[in-house]
């Protein structure tokens, strides 16, 4: 018998996963590519270690952003780690401004293999598209990192249930 609080039957997983997983508190950061039309970048949480040897991260991109399109096996990309003061930064990638306006926000240099990175973060990762998985509405991408650049403190802006902490 399922414990006080907890439903089983009759659940629907697909809202309840949803409503799980906003609990769940992650560091937000901006992956910028480029494209047929120029760089391109969208705010994400769903980023991770993944490996020392090599240096890897994992990123999930859901397939209708624009950035998936970039990503192609060989494609160099940068992942930026946002510090809270950074949140306008966050909003912008995130769909608040218009994708042709979103690198006006924030300043922006490029790293050793010519993509923007964003200044005054916690950490900027410059990458190469090592592996991918399609899974679902969203594909795996492994990403070898090439360069790190650290900067700043270690203040991570976190999003949890919607909002920033």
């Amino acid at each position: 018998m399922a414990e006080a609080g907890t439903s089983f039957e009759g659940s629907d997983v697909d809202v309840d996963f949803r409503n799980a997983m906003r609990r769940l508190s992650s560091a937000v950061a901006i992956v910028v590519a480029e494209g047929v039309d120029g760089f391109t970048g969208m705010a994400a949480t769903s980023i991770t270690s993944l490996t020392l040897e090599p240096p890897a991260v994992l990123i999930c991109v859901n397939k209708s952003a624009s950035l998936h399109a970039c990503i192609q096996d060989g494609a160099p990309f940068t992942v930026n780690l946002l510090s809270r003061h950074q949140r306008e930064v966050s909003a912008a990638f995130g769909g608040a401004v218009a994708r042709e306006l979103r690198f006006t926000v924030g300043q922006w240099t490029r790293d050793p293999y010519g993509i923007p990175m964003l200044d005054d973060t916690q950490a900027n990762l410059s990458c190469v598209v090592d592996g991918i998985m399609a899974y679902g509405t969203h594909s795996i991408v492994v990403g070898r990192v090439r360069h790190v650049r650290l900067t700043g403190e270690i203040a991570p802006l976190i999003y949890q249930d919607g909002t920033y902490l």
